[in-house]
C-alpha cells in the first residue's frame, strides 16, 4: 500500500548517517564530511542537522556512542545496534521504492 505522504525527504539525513555508520564508526564533524564525498557534493548536511539526528537516533536505540580521546581531543564516537541496522534496512527499502516510482514517472509518457 502506497503512502500518501513518504517522509523520504526528512529521512534523507538518517538514511545517510545509518548508512555511514554501518561500515565503521565515526564521530560527527567526520560524518558531516563523508556524506558530502558519498554523495558526490550533491547534499551537504551541516552539524545543525547531523547532531541533532544523531541525538535522536541514540535515543530511539539505533546508535550507541562513546567518547575517545585523540591528539588531544575528546569527541564522541557513533556507531549503529541491531536496532539501528533494521531502522536502515527498511528506510534503504522505502528509499528504493519511492526512487523508483519517481523514475518510473519521469520516463513515462503522459497524455494530456
Amino acid at each position: 500500500m502506497a503512502q500518501s505522504n513518504p517522509p523520504f525527504m526528512s529521512g534523507v539525513p538518517e538514511l545517510l548517517l545509518l548508512r555511514l555508520l554501518d561500515q565503521q564508526e565515526m564521530y560527527g564533524y567526520e560524518l558531516v564530511r563523508s556524506v558530502r564525498t558519498i554523495t558526490d557534493e550533491a547534499i551537504s548536511l551541516g552539524e545543525g542537522v547531523i547532531y541533532p539526528a544523531l541525538h535522536t537516533l541514540e535515543r530511539s536505540g539505533a546508535l550507541k556512542s562513546r567518547r575517545k580521546t585523540v591528539g588531544g581531543r575528546t569527541r564522541v564516537y557513533y556507531s549503529l545496534t541491531g536496532k539501528g541496522r533494521t531502522r536502515l534496512e527498511k528506510l534503504a527499502n522505502d528509499w528504493r521504492r519511492i526512487q523508483g516510482g519517481v523514475e518510473t514517472a519521469l520516463e513515462t509518457a503522459v497524455n494530456a
